[in-house]
């Protein structure tokens, strides 16, 4: 089976980097609004809190994102429900530092739990199932690393992280290859040391790729009887119940149902991550 690492936490450095970027984006010239109005030795506290309910997703996330002297303490854990009107933190220091990183923080939270709401929801109706939820590259460009971390918070699934961590030849490379059996004996033949797995959207490429020897299949865009039937010719070649079988292509929360009983190992879903609603969450100055 194919089975890529999963991003349950995420590095601090990595965190300090983006937050730097963010904020270099924000205010490139410093904070107007809050130098001009808010002493440099005033002091806060502000708590974080959720207007309506959520997955929490930010535990490896919000303590780097404030400045130079802010003490940040969290009251839930990735995974947690949380419910409207609840503390998830409390960030204590100067008030310049919070007040000017207040909306990066609040931008990148709120659309991680919306993620991670998201996630959850999918996740929940593929248990009985012992089917995996997978993201995709479907991430907003520079935010894949919190995106799929976030994922992962809802109880949902990675896939590759990048082109780099995995094989996937799908229909523009079996075009420019030639066939699927060029395309598989060429990337065997590169000894990168990765599984390979070929997205197909008909039965004949199915037993092409069986030929070729893949070690999984995208089923791409197939309707349910379709994957079933494809599911019969993987699991009865030789060594098909090792293979891995994902489902993708227009599979959402309203039809999701239709595919979960059909076999495959796993659904990847692009809407995980690129058809989200953020959550809302706000800052309040309590002292």
């Amino acid at each position: 089976m194919i089975v890529y690492p999963q991003l349950k936490t995420l590095d601090e450095q990595y965190v300090r980097e983006h937050i730097t970027m963010f904020m270099q984006e924000d205010m490139p010239e410093g904070d107007k609004t809050t130098e001009s109005t808010i002493p440099e030795s005033t002091q806060s506290i502000a708590e974080i809190q959720a207007v309506e309910d959520m997955v929490f997703a930010g535990e490896y996330v919000i303590p780097f994102c404030f400045g130079v002297g802010c003490k940040v303490y969290l009251n839930r854990s990735d995974g947690d429900d949380v419910k409207a009107g609840d503390i998830i933190g409390t960030i204590t220091g100067p008030s310049r530092a919070i007040l000017s990183y207040e909306r990066v923080m609040l931008n990148l939270i709120q659309r991680l739990c919306g993620i991670a709401t998201n996630a959850r929801m999918y996740s929940e109706l593929s248990k009985p199932y012992s089917v995996k939820i997978l993201d995709t590259r479907k991430t907003t460009p520079g935010l894949r690393q919190f995106e799929k971390y976030a994922v992962c918070c809802g109880g949902a699934y990675n896939h590759r992280l990048n082109l780099s961590t995995g094989v996937l030849i799908k229909d523009n490379h079996l075009k420019s290859a030639g066939s699927i059996a060029n395309a598989v004996t060429m990337s065997k033949q590169s000894n990168h040391n990765l599984h390979i797995e070929l997205e197909v959207d008909t039965l004949v490429q199915v037993k092409e790729g069986l030929s070729a020897g893949v070690d999984g299949f995208l089923l791409d865009n197939m309707s349910p009887k379709q994957i079933q039937e494809a599911i019969a010719i993987i699991r009865q070649y030789p060594g098909g119940d090792s293979i891995f079988v994902e489902a993708s292509g227009g599979i959402t929360i309203e039809n999701i149902h239709g595919y979960l009983d059909t076999g495959v190992n796993a659904i990847s879903i692009g809407a995980l991550t690129h058809a989200v609603k953020s959550r809302d969450i706000r800052l309040e100055f309590t002292h």
